[in-house]
């Protein structure tokens, strides 16, 4: 297993609901494939460096886990069919 940390930024538009919803999806597509969550924050609604999509503001969420380099090949191709996600970023931090 290798260690990875992602974090992605989440529309402010979207409802406590609706954020929770992907928050979940996220976490539970790592569990499912057999990995394990070590480390999970919330940041929070932050003002972004620049405009994405006309939004000053996005919701970041950094996460750290421990899996199999198809988890991580699959959670990006998730983020980025999800219309909630504006920005994402996985990086493997074994090395």
């Amino acid at each position: 297993m290798r260690s990875y940390e992602t974090m992605y930024i989440l529309s402010p538009d979207l409802s406590e609901e609706e954020r929770k919803g992907l928050i979940e999806r996220f976490k539970n597509l790592i569990i499912e494939n057999g990995g394990e969550i070590t480390n999970f924050d919330e940041w929070g609604k932050r003002k972004l460096a620049y405009p994405i999509d006309k939004k000053p503001e996005g919701y970041y969420v950094l996460m750290n886990f421990n899996s199999d380099s198809k988890v991580s090949q699959e959670l990006e191709r998730v983020y980025k069919i999800t219309d909630g996600v504006l920005r994402y970023l996985i990086i493997r931090t074994d090395e």
